[in-house]
């Protein structure tokens, strides 16, 4: 066979990396496999991995280290793990989780310490800011909130935050839909005379299809595969994706301890799904486009919040320079608050109202009083949610149905 010159595109990789038939028993598409143990090779090679699972010994570049016991790794998720990698642009390694929390949990414990700092923006995942206000902050870790998109805010608190080790940045917001600039905050990281804080991004909402936090100064990608990598609303997952391999094998050791490592089945599953990745963004993220343009006309609506409809020069900025589309997901600010939110979701005959995003499925959610119900007043007001703020998650069913089933819901 003649050698391979040309490096191979993305959606030729994600089908052809980290996956040999002839270990498959010649299988064209790789197997699941249950066992919990592996068998060494030889006891040298029993010696080597748990060398290298102990963080003792270093991997050198194209080593294929025994397999031991599946807490730590095994076939599906090394297939997974190398398949994923191309779809995020400037990734070189990859670490697939249980769940989006699982990875996110994870990541912080394996760079945090007592008397660090994280900053963060909000909105932001209701669970990510649980995590970092009750259960860091009782770890002797100090949680800095700003504002998504206040690049003055993020910078001030860049410079000014003692021992800041993170910044975690949600971009664009859930459920606002504000756009953080990923390349700002890392240039004024790189600003502090003192060690650089690491830039988290949770890409969640637009990755790996339409923005590439990695080829923007960020350090590591974190996802929730529960939603768009998925796509079909029944499993979950979280991938951990960096440039740096050093950097996740500090994830790693963590993963090893914590045991939360992506079961064969899901990884089987989650694999089979990578390469239709950008077929099912790129559909949804159409249908969305045409519906919030047409949605944004009608009486009942205040305001869509959808990076497509942005208005703020700023925003507009970012969206234009961060992101190759604007995404499936967009939310609407009804008039008049709770009551008409509610008659909304009630009146939908097509739609779920179901939390989550990110499948093939439309789903439609009232995050006041589900997904973020567990803020104060005050963050509420911070974080830009109202009353009659209603999130969208749009699928891939033909796009006009789904809007009759929005006006029709919206009328009196």
């Amino acid at each position: 066979m003649a050698e391979q010159k040309t490096p191979l595109h993305a959606p030729t990789q994600v089908l052809t990396r980290g996956f040999d038939p002839r270990l498959s028993v010649g299988s064209a598409r790789p197997a699941v496999f249950r066992s919990s143990t592996y068998v060494f090779s030889s006891p040298e090679a029993a010696e080597r991995a748990f060398d290298l699972v102990g963080g003792r010994a270093t991997p050198v570049p194209g080593e294929q280290p025994d397999l031991i016991y599946s807490r730590f790794n095994h076939p599906n998720a090394e297939i997974l793990e190398a398949q994923i990698v191309p779809l995020e642009t400037g990734a070189k390694a990859a670490l697939v989780f249980n769940s989006g929390m699982a990875a996110i949990v994870t990541a912080l414990f394996a760079v945090l310490a007592p008397g660090d700092a994280i900053l963060y923006t909000v909105p932001i995942y209701g669970g990510t800011q649980k995590l970092i206000e009750d259960f860091l902050a009782t770890w002797g870790v100090t949680g800095v909130a700003v504002r998504a998109g206040d690049s003055v805010g993020i910078d001030e608190a860049i410079r000014s935050t003692p021992k800041l080790r993170v910044i975690l940045i949600e971009t664009p917001a859930n459920p606002t839909l504000v756009m953080t600039d990923i390349v700002r905050a890392a240039a004024t990281a790189w600003e502090r005379p003192e060690a650089r804080p690491l830039i988290f991004v949770d890409n969640t909402m637009l990755g790996p299809a339409f923005q590439h936090p990695l080829q923007l100064g960020a350090d590591l990608v974190l996802y929730s595969a529960t939603k768009f990598l998925s796509g079909f609303s029944d499993l979950l997952g979280g991938v951990a994706l960096a440039h740096d391999p050093a950097l996740l094998r500090k994830l790693r050791s963590k993963r090893n301890f914590l045991g939360n490592i992506l079961q064969p089945d899901e990884c089987w599953m989650l694999n089979q799904r990578l390469p239709t990745v950008g077929l099912r963004m790129n559909r949804a993220s159409k249908n969305a486009h045409r519906i919030a343009e047409r949605i944004a006309m009608h009486p009942a609506v205040k305001k869509v919040l959808y990076p497509a409809q942005f208005d703020d020069p700023t925003q507009i900025q970012i969206r234009n320079a961060q992101c190759d589309y604007p995404g499936a997901v967009f939310s609407l600010d009804l008039h008049g608050g709770k009551p008409p939110a509610f008659a909304f979701l009630r009146k939908l005959k097509l739609v779920y109202n179901a939390v989550s995003l990110g499948g093939v499925e439309t789903l439609v959610c009232h995050p006041r009083t589900t997904t973020h119900s567990g803020f104060t007043e005050k963050q509420f007001v911070e974080a830009g949610i109202t009353e009659g703020l209603v999130r969208i998650s749009v699928g891939t069913e033909d796009w006009r149905d789904l809007l009759q089933d929005f006006e029709q819901a919206l009328s009196e």
